[in-house]
């Protein structure tokens, strides 16, 4: 008989609950979405560039792996400072997207423009993610490609060198991310792009924002000026020195925990003008019972020990979502969300997900279509699933501070985006490094 290695499943983590306000003052790794943009856009550049602070974690090191196989030279061994010279990019080459959005809708288009065929494919739910409407639009530019799946991954790209371009209609209702793959790819092709959203309106405007400065940083030609269209002339990319922003998102349940706590947070090294939706992120907090601050020491939250419930319409920023239903669930008044129905095709439907969870430990919180209705009361420990979704263990870790003996079933999927947290926000609550 062979060897047979039994597999365990991870052990879960118990949040640790705060008993004293929490008091500390933090680096955080950079921002993913910046470093994703970041790191395609060097790819397609005419010299090299520079990426200074990267988030290393999951979702990052599979752009890079990717980006790598299809021809482009990517070094990441230094944490602080990532270095990309382009190549021509080339197949066959195979991409593991992972359960990255950002890889299975940037990387595509990229590979349209390789000479040679690109497979990509990724973990299993990562199938079910919204990705029929870039193949659509891809098709319509002239990239051959072929669906395995309906309208999603596995699939080919049988890319020829480069990509005629043009006009195109698309439905970016279920991510700003299919509208942003188009544009990071588009000075690249022949006649550049212009990209029509014709549907609901597109989420997370603020990402899109993100692209379109960046492209534009890179010497790119961009016209957002019309409302849901977006259209980028032909050029060539500059290598430049890409400065990557501490992730906002990330963030997120740190500054929770001053609320939750009474206490105070700071993240260091944040800039005064930010691509990232920091005003709007802001004006939540403060609704919800914190003061937020931006001086030289960095972005400082701190809270009184209560919290308040809203109502709000979180299309612009549903990556807070989980964050803030945990945060809902401590508050002293209902909350309602609205405008995510979208998440519902994230790393799971988190929606459903949160609903489940928070109800399993005992909260009274109602899942809409797009949305989630929370009226808070009592929770009780237990073991609380993550789906394999980052957002959901830091849900769970913020209920936690004010929950005793919430086991989170697997910690160890927050290193999609910062496989550091654990220690961090241990240390955080504990005052323990």
């Amino acid at each position: 008989m062979g060897n047979l290695i039994a597999t365990r499943p991870p052990q879960p983590w118990t949040a640790p609950t705060a008993s004293d306000p929490v008091t500390a003052t933090l680096r955080l790794p950079g921002s993913k979405s910046m470093t994703a943009r970041a790191l395609v856009l060097s790819a397609l550049a005419a010299g090299p560039s520079t990426l200074a602070g990267p988030l290393r974690a999951r979702d990052t090191e599979l752009m890079a792996s990717g980006l790598r196989a299809m021809g482009a030279h990517v070094s990441i061994s230094d944490d602080e400072r990532w270095l990309v010279r382009p190549h021509p990019l080339v197949g066959p080459a195979h991409v593991d997207v992972g359960l990255a959005g950002t890889v299975m809708r940037f990387a595509p288009p990229v590979a349209g423009l390789a000479d040679g065929q690109v497979t990509f494919d990724g973990d299993p739910h990562a199938r079910t993610r919204p990705l029929g409407p870039l193949v659509g639009a891809l098709r319509s530019l002239g990239v051959r490609i072929d669906v395995t799946g309906a309208g999603s991954l596995p699939l080919t790209v049988f890319g020829t060198g480069r990509v005629t371009g043009g006009e195109v209609v698309i439905d970016a209702s279920a991510s700003s991310q299919l509208v942003s793959g188009l544009l990071l790819a588009a000075p690249r092709f022949d006649r550049g792009v212009v990209v029509r959203h014709v549907g609901p309106p597109v989420p997370s405007a603020p990402h899109l924002r993100m692209t379109v400065q960046m492209l534009r940083a890179a010497g790119a030609a961009v016209d957002d000026s019309t409302p849901d269209v977006w259209t980028v002339e032909p050029g060539p990319l500059t290598g430049r020195g890409w400065d990557i922003e501490p992730d906002l998102s990330g963030a997120v349940p740190f500054f929770a925990a001053a609320l939750v706590t009474g206490g105070e947070v700071t993240l260091q090294g944040w800039p005064h003008s930010s691509a990232q939706p920091v005003e709007q992120l802001r004006s939540l907090l403060q609704r919800m019972g914190g003061e937020v601050t931006l001086s030289t020491s960095g972005l400082t939250v701190r809270g009184t020990g209560v919290v308040h419930g809203l109502t709000a319409d979180l299309s612009d920023v549903s990556e807070l979502t989980p964050a803030l239903t945990a945060l809902a669930m401590l508050a002293d008044s209902p909350s309602v969300f609205t405008g995510i129905g979208h998440i519902r095709g994230h790393e799971t439907d988190r929606l459903t997900a949160l609903a489940r969870e928070f109800t399993a430990l005992g909260a009274d919180i109602t899942e809409a279509p797009d949305g989630l209705e929370i009226r808070p009361r009592p929770l009780r420990g237990g073991v609380f699933r993550t789906y394999q979704d980052h957002r959901m263990a830091h849900s769970a870790a913020v209920a936690g501070l004010a929950v005793p003996g919430i086991e989170v079933d697997d910690v160890g999927c927050t290193s999609k985006t910062m496989p550091e947290f654990p220690a961090l926000w241990s240390a955080m609550v504990t005052g323990k490094s």
